[in-house]
């Protein structure tokens, strides 16, 4: 019974990189009981994998949180498949707005104590008992008021790269971080509208219960989040109060949702919003980085990185533990080499 790739993770994505196939990138996400994650688990494999399925899929107690790719030549067999488990039965499916259809290149589902990890002790509070769910039209309604205070619930390298007009964008790595932070910024406008968003609205479904549950009073989320919006707004003529990219968690790094671009490179500060993990394996931190500085850089985010990668392997792995990279000085994102204060040759 096969529950599990097991061919090597670089074949696997040379196949698609070579493939032809058409496919199709979304997220889904559901809060449900699970009583048996593990054996939910394998059968989700076993059914999602016979239809091509590739992505991340995270499975608790608590529901069911995935980020995957379709053969479009499948997706009603995929749709089908989803109906056939009574909490995903009509599930809200957030298609890519910018795809190719290389976003994943295996199919993995893990069972894991939540589906997002927040830190909270979901025994205090209702968590169930979430926000206004506002569309993309109720949104460009609701923000127009002075009386309403925005706040994006993700992390700031995604924020870095695209956010919607006037939103309070924590400086955060996690969304366990950001919960504490994000509490702090709104305790001055506690008898405000808050309006939530993230990605594609799973943070928020937890977020606004949270602070519901902490005293404030209006407490709205984006249905749908970034991704839903920006379809609403194609789709009905609507003003995109959003500006530049949503970030997304698969080979992409990101979607464009306007041509707005309001991040730099990291390395020469020019405009860019291209996001990219290090060429250096033993460094792979994520920065953003304009094409010029990767033909200069080898697509690394310095000169160290660079000089390493020409060694041979055994030189690399002696050298490996001694030698200190962006990706170990710096948290996920935080390498800004265009600024004084950071070592560009670090």
């Amino acid at each position: 019974m096969k529950l599990y790739n097991k061919i090597n993770g670089e074949e696997l994505k040379a196949q698609i990189l070579n493939s032809t196939e058409k496919r199709i990138t979304l997220s889904f996400y559901q809060y449900a009981q699970i009583t048996d994650p593990d054996a939910f688990r394998d059968q989700f494999y076993l059914s999602l994998d016979a239809i091509g399925v590739l992505g991340r899929i995270y499975i608790a107690s608590e529901g069911v949180n995935g980020q995957i790719s379709v053969p479009e030549a499948q997706f009603e067999a995929f749709k089908k498949e989803m109906d056939t488990v009574d909490f995903l039965k009509g599930i809200r499916l957030n298609i890519a707005i910018e795809d190719d259809g290389k976003s994943f290149y295996k199919l993995k589902i893990k069972v894991r104590p939540k589906i997002v990890a927040d830190g909270l002790d979901d025994d205090s509070f209702d968590v169930t008992n979430g926000g206004k769910h506002l569309s993309a039209k109720e949104y460009n309604q609701l923000t127009e008021s002075s009386d309403t205070v925005v706040i994006d619930m993700r992390n700031h390298y995604e924020s870095e790269v695209g956010h919607f007009k006037g939103a309070l964008t924590p400086d955060v790595e996690t969304f366990r971080e950001s919960l504490p932070i994000v509490e702090d910024l709104l305790e001055p406008h506690k008898d405000k509208n808050i309006v939530m968003y993230c990605t594609g609205g799973i943070r928020c479904e937890k977020a606004s219960a949270y602070f519901k549950h902490k005293g404030f009073k209006k407490v709205h989320q984006l249905e749908g989040g970034i991704i839903e919006y920006a379809r609403q707004v194609e789709k009905d003529g609507l003003e995109n109060k959003f500006q530049g990219k949503n970030f997304v968690f698969d080979e992409r790094l990101g979607e464009r949702i306007t041509e707005e671009i309001i991040a730099k490179c990291h390395q020469c500060g020019t405009p860019c919003d291209d996001h990219k993990n290090c060429a250096n394996d033993a460094c792979h931190i994520l920065f953003i980085q304009c094409s010029a500085c990767a033909e200069k850089y080898t697509d690394t985010c310095s000169t160290t990185c660079q000089d390493f990668i020409q060694l041979s392997e055994e030189e690399q792995q002696n050298l490996v533990a001694t030698t200190q990279f962006n990706g170990s000085k710096f948290g996920k994102g935080r390498y800004k080499a265009h600024r004084k204060d950071h070592d560009l040759e670090g």
